[in-house]
């Protein structure tokens, strides 16, 4: 091999990686300019769920004032436990509140504060007994069967029976005639509300009063002298409703009525037609009629004399 044919050898290979290198530079530049056709890559973090507010920065993270409200406390949650005190449970109601605790459910509405009775939720906690030196007002006006005091002087209309005696008849006296009232409450003299025959009686698990049959249109008569606190067909199971309050321990509730009589706030007489047999959210014609001491469901027939 001649001198010449050795440089044109080593000639050729330098010519390629020339040309590779001007190839491969080419691309590099190509790579290089990828402001135009794609997007540059940037971490966005974990995307926020749909619905969640988002600031004007762009941030999914809840104000301050959001985080609060996500945290804020059922309302009187610090009374949950304490007497007096009732925790809302599941498919609970004003009405059913109030009939289990024994009270007028406006009573507890108004102890509340409640803007709306038909909002509660599960979980908040309810005062059931009156404020202190406040009255329930069922009872105020209600007739309350007890005897007259010692004293020969009757109740005044506009305050409870236990209340203290007016001013100028001394100590004394408002101290004997307390006792007698709550004694008294013990002593009121029930009749019974239908003349038919007992269909089913007492049982604290299945049945919290007596089902008394008869005809429809049959006259329903207040088992005692009272004061309606509730007309109506809002307690699912009792059909049209009627919960008269004889004092500040019972109740009586008269469902499956077809026919109401009374209106609420209304002052009754014992025997006094307050409704008409029915069937209403019942499988028979008859009266479900129960007796309530402070809320809790008592056999009516340790109350009704015999017959």
């Amino acid at each position: 091999m001649n001198k010449s044919g050795a440089k044109l050898c080593l000639a050729r290979p330098t010519g390629l990686a020339l040309a590779l290198a001007v190839v491969l530079s080419a691309l590099i530049s190509a790579c290089g300019s990828s402001s135009v056709n794609h997007a540059p890559v940037e971490d966005r973090g974990t995307p926020p769920p749909v619905g969640a507010p988002v600031s004007s920065a762009g941030s999914s993270a809840p104000k301050d004032g959001q985080a609060a409200a996500a945290v804020k406390p059922l309302p009187g949650i610090e009374n949950a436990g304490k007497p007096g005190y009732y925790t809302v449970k599941p498919g609970d109601t004003m009405i059913r509140i109030g009939l289990d605790n024994g009270q007028n459910w406006r009573d507890i509405v108004r102890w509340n504060a409640l803007a709306n009775p038909n909002q509660i939720e599960v979980g908040q906690v309810l005062r059931v007994v009156p404020p202190d030196g406040a009255t329930p007002v069922a009872a105020q006006g209600a007739v309350v069967t007890r005897p007259v005091p010692a004293q020969g002087a009757a109740a005044s209309p506009q305050r409870p029976a236990s209340a203290p005696a007016q001013a100028g008849a001394g100590p004394a006296p408002a101290v004997v005639a307390a006792a007698p009232a709550a004694a008294a409450e013990e002593e009121i003299p029930w009749i019974w509300p239908a003349p038919g025959s007992v269909l089913a009686g007492f049982d604290e698990a299945k049945n919290k009063g007596l089902d008394i049959g008869g005809a429809a249109g049959s006259p329903i008569m207040a088992a005692a002298d009272g004061r309606v606190v509730y007309v109506g067909a809002g307690l699912r199971g009792y059909g049209n409703l009627i919960i008269l309050k004889h004092n500040n321990t019972y109740l009586t509730a008269y469902a499956h009525n077809q026919t109401l009589l009374v209106k609420e706030d209304q002052t009754v007489r014992k025997g006094q037609k307050i409704a008409e047999m029915g069937n209403s959210d019942a499988d028979r014609v008859k009266l479900h009629f129960e007796v309530r001491r402070q809320g809790k469901p008592v056999d009516p027939a340790k109350y009704l004399p015999a017959r």
